[in-house]
This record gives structure tokens, sequence and C-alpha cells, in this order.
């Protein structure tokens, strides 16, 4: 593809995105009735929003690129079959990142969408309709918001920042946190919505973030674009961010990877 048609997919995606929150998200935003939210699991909200912009991103995701498999978080929950196709070439929708934030009032809250092809993804969009903000990437060819490439930079902050959830850790785990990162680094809470955390990681406002949930629909693009702007994201072991192991625990994002190395060193020494 030329890079004419790169810039325009990015903005047909764009496009796609910005009409999807203004018809769907953002007029339902602190306006939800409590018959449009149910509970998938513990702290896993789902409202009619979710749903209504998974249902038009399908359809057109699948417009552009027709016999391109989708894979919606929503979907998913459905039918897991949804998940096998993962290892092939697939459009990965999150129609609603932050669901948690968005039914308590509270931003930040996002869309996020990658393409995949053989378990990596290879191009990532995460939009934030608050801000109008598009970050967006494709493999081997940087990262940009809305439009401008951007390198990662750190927050500059002795100790370094890292934004830490203890929502799904054990105790053994909180433990961890307590003896061999908070003498190290300044702890923070992480925003609840990867189509923030992300750009937190490479614009200067985190330094690192450790991630124990790993779906696909979350990390796919974030992962891509932060690396293609020179930070790092990887798994604990420094292998790839596979979408086909979203299953897998564990996965640390950063804006160097020298500050990545310390992280991981510290968490596993």
């Amino acid at each position: 593809m030329s890079s004419d048609g790169r810039s325009a997919l990015d903005g047909e995606i764009h496009d796609l995105l910005r009409f999807a929150a203004q018809r769907s998200m953002l007029p339902r935003f602190r306006a939800l009735a409590d018959d449009e939210i149910e509970m998938k699991g513990e702290d896993d909200p789902v409202t009619v929003v979710d749903r209504e912009v998974e249902g038009f991103l399908t359809e057109a995701l699948t417009k552009l690129a027709p016999g391109v498999a989708v894979v919606g978080e929503e979907a998913a929950a459905e039918d897991t079959r949804v998940l096998d196709h993962l290892s092939g070439q697939c459009w990965i929708i999150d129609p609603l990142d932050g669901t948690a934030n968005f039914t308590e009032g509270k931003e930040p809250f996002g869309i996020i969408v990658a393409l995949a092809d053989a378990g990596k993804a290879v191009a990532g969009w995460l939009y934030d309709p608050n801000k109008d903000r598009l970050c967006h990437t494709r493999i081997g060819e940087g990262a940009f918001v809305n439009g401008e490439r951007i390198a990662a930079q750190t927050t500059g902050e002795a100790p370094p920042v890292t934004a830490v959830s203890r929502m799904y850790l054990t105790k053994e785990q909180a433990a961890m946190v307590d003896a061999k990162l908070a003498p190290h680094y300044t702890l923070v809470d992480i925003p609840r919505c990867a189509a923030e955390q992300y750009p937190r990681l490479a614009l200067g406002e985190n330094d690192v973030s450790s991630f124990k949930r790993t779906y696909a629909w979350d990390h796919a693009a974030g992962v891509l674009w932060l690396n293609e702007a020179g930070g790092k994201a990887a798994r604990l072991d420094g292998s790839d961010y596979r979408v086909d192991e979203h299953d897998k625990p564990g996965l640390v994002g950063a804006s160097s990877p020298a500050i990545w190395d310390e992280f991981v060193g510290r968490v596993l020494a």
C-alpha cells in the first residue's frame, strides 16, 4: 500500500471511530439507564454502547476489507470460537475501552481497533473521543498522534513514575509490589483504560506500567504503537506480545527500553 493509501486508511478509520463515538457513545455518557448496563463478570460491565459500537464497526470494517475476520470483545464474550480468528488475518475491536469508567460517569474511555496477521498486530488505532485524539501506527512505520509522528519520551522524574493496579493482584503479588517496586518508583494508579495508558507511556506522563490481564482488544494496538514510538512493550520474559496468546498473563510497557529492563529486573529479582 502506498503512503497515500495508508494515510487514506487512517483517515477513514478515524472518521469511523469519531462517528461511532458521536452517535453512540458521547450522547450516553452520564446518561445510561440502569437497564442499559449488564455485568459479564465481577468488575466487568457491558453496556448498550459496547454492543452498538461493536456492531457498527464490525459491519464497517468488513466492508472496508471483505474477507478479513473480525474479533470483537463482545462477540468473543458470547462465542469463544470467535477467538480462533486471532491466529489469522483479523480486525480486533474494543468498542468501549474503559467501560467501567464510562458506567461510573468518569473519563477516560475510548475505542481501540487493531489489524493483526499470523498472531501479531500490524496496525493499530487508539481513539479518545473526548480529546478527538487518534494514536495510530503501522508496523515498521512509526507511531503517530493525529497524523504527527512522535517519539516516546520519559517523564524525566526520579524515581520513575509507575502505573500499577492492585485490582487483579493476589496477596503475594501485592506484597511483591510493596517490597520490590514501592521503594524505587513513584506508584500511581492506572486509568483503567488501555486507550489512555499507552499514550501516557509515550507522552511523558508515566514511565512504566505492568498489566496482568492481556486481552487482545486491550493491548494489540497499544503494544505496537508504543514499540513503534521507541518505547518497549513485551512479556516479562522479553518475548513479543502475540494477540493469539491473549489469555497468557503478564505484560510490561515502558517509555524506554532501559526503563523496561530495570523494572523487569526488579520484578524478577
